[in-house]
């Protein structure tokens, strides 16, 4: 039955098994989608783009139970069943035991204050709600589907189809939506870089990064409940949801990006790969990123070129492609450089308060030794171990751990394009060596930013913080100790140190790291 007169159908309320006082349609170029206050009715387009096949009513209505199956891993309260469309006595309707003319994806209507972009759009998306996200998309890449099956879509065979097929798609769109040297570079970019990090998509199938994933990851298919519930899966092809987590993530890292917030999209990397364990996620980041960018403009252009879509909605999703290309050359053409902040000093002298604050202004990631050192020793952060100089959780063998640990966080960051401060007091100068390689390692940009204070002062804070039992286990009777074995700024810190005085007011403290920061262009 045609489309459009089951549509037409769908806005009248009386066709609906509830009540309905108002219908209204979405279209995407896949499907039609009505809300009725209650519930949401998909009704999928009978499409062939190649990657799609909805020509049918049986293959309506295959698609239709996948995508109530798959969407029940991270929207199980949404996704609510399958319903037919009948014709009985030239009536349709909603179920019932007439003639079947095709089928709807039934839905419970989520609060519409509460849908990715209009969260965006009230300027209430932060890096809470990212957090939150991420703890609900790290326990599910750990359960998603792998192995025989799923592993094939990860390797270079499959990704290179994908990706030539995403050229082949939109040849004929260079010159409307981009442009033939953008088309030229971004296809370029992306074939060089499948040839030279063959071994790093081969690793990443052993270590079993390839999952049954969601596949259209972005802020549109999010709603921020408690939890967040993410849903609008991929459906219709396994090898566009069956992919490196890495495709995943970059996915609504890459929205992010599109939204003007590249620091919560950092963010999002950046926490995803410290909670998940994946640190060679960050090395994929970039590729995938052009990939979805690239997608995405596909589909925009796709929608432009629908003859049923006209007037201000043809010229948006015009706008929306040439903007999604223009993303995914940016990619192409590399990103900014990451930089590796060593917050250090002696004890007392306000490292942690100013690092506390960096992470707080900037958004980058902060990685504390105090609490490090307290999760590798199984300790609650706020637990008080008064060792003596040296000894015990502050044992040069523990130290190292700690260190060790803290690099190994911060290259995670480091390979995913984000900035990330170390606070720690980097006392011996082959600590300082270490932070140093790290950097060049991972191509990023290091500065030492020592704090220092009048003895008096640091005296002074140590008693106050000691009995307000923070994290630190920093005592008075361990300064002169530490101070003792202290190493002066060294080689590794020639050229990109700066010493900032704290025995003032904060503002001014924060003032001159801020000049520090703006005189090397790293702040506005």
């Amino acid at each position: 039955m045609d489309h459009e007169v089951l549509a037409e159908a769908l806005l009248d309320p009386s066709i609906y098994p509830h009540p309905v006082e108002a219908v209204e349609r979405l279209q995407t170029h896949i499907s039609s989608v009505f809300l009725t206050g209650q519930r949401v009715y998909k009704l999928k387009k009978p499409v062939d783009f190649g990657f799609l096949d909805f020509t049918t009513l049986e293959k309506r209505a295959h698609f239709c139970r996948e995508e109530l199956r798959l969407n029940s891993r991270l929207a199980p309260s949404v996704y609510l069943g399958v319903e037919p469309i009948t014709r009985s006595g030239g009536r349709l309707q909603i179920g019932g035991q007439g003639e079947v003319v095709d089928w709807l994806v039934v839905m419970r209507q989520m609060d519409s204050r509460l849908m990715g972009l209009e969260v965006l759009k009230r300027g209430e998306l932060g890096q809470e709600q990212i957090e939150a996200l991420v703890e609900e998309l790290v326990p599910f890449y750990r359960q998603a589907a792998t192995g025989q099956g799923v592993d094939e879509f990860g390797g270079l065979e499959t990704i290179r189809f994908n990706t030539d097929e995403n050229f082949a798609q939109t040849a004929d769109h260079v010159g409307v939506c981009l442009s033939e040297d953008r088309y030229g570079e971004i296809k370029d970019y992306t074939n060089n870089f499948m040839a030279e990090r063959a071994d790093l998509f081969e690793r990443r199938i052993a270590e079993g990064r390839i999952r049954e994933c969601h596949g259209d990851l972005h802020l549109a298919n999010i709603c921020f409940e408690e939890p967040p519930i993410i849903y609008d899966c991929i459906e219709f092809n396994q090898r566009f949801r069956c992919s490196d987590v890495a495709a995943d993530v970059a996915f609504l890292a890459m929205d992010l990006d599109f939204h003007g917030l590249q620091d919560l999209s950092a963010h999002l990397v950046g926490t995803y790969i410290e909670r998940s364990g994946d640190q060679e996620l960050g090395e994929l980041i970039d590729f995938y990123k052009c990939y979805r960018a690239y997608v995405r403009g596909k589909i925009h252009a796709f929608t432009f070129d629908d003859q049923n879509v006209r007037g201000q909605n043809k010229a948006a999703n015009l706008a929306l492609a040439r903007r999604y290309f223009a993303l995914a050359h940016a990619y192409a053409q590399g990103r900014s450089r990451p930089m590796l902040f060593v917050v250090y000093g002696l004890m007392g002298t306000g490292k942690s308060s100013l690092a506390r604050w960096m992470w707080g202004q900037f958004g980058w990631p902060l990685l504390r030794s105090d609490v490090v050192r307290k999760k590798l020793a199984g300790l609650a952060e706020t637990t008080k171990v008064p060792e003596k100089f040296n000894q015990g959780l502050y044992s040069p063998e523990m130290s190292a751990r700690t260190y060790e640990e803290m690099f190994a966080r911060a290259e995670g960051f480091l390979q995913a394009g984000v900035s990330v401060v170390l606070d720690a007091s980097f006392k011996a100068q082959d600590e300082r060596d270490q932070a140093a390689d790290l950097a060049g390692k991972t191509g990023a940009g290091l500065l030492f930013v020592q704090t220092a204070c009048e003895p008096d002062e640091q005296r002074g804070r140590l008693e106050r913080r000691w009995e307000k039992g923070e994290v630190s286990d920093g005592r008075v009777e361990l300064m002169d100790d530490q101070a003792e074995v202290f190493a002066p700024p060294g080689a590794a810190e020639q050229g990109r140190h700066v010493v900032i005085a704290t025995d003032g007011a904060k503002e001014q403290t924060r003032g001159q790291l801020l000049a520090a920061l703006k005189e090397r262009g790293l702040t506005e």
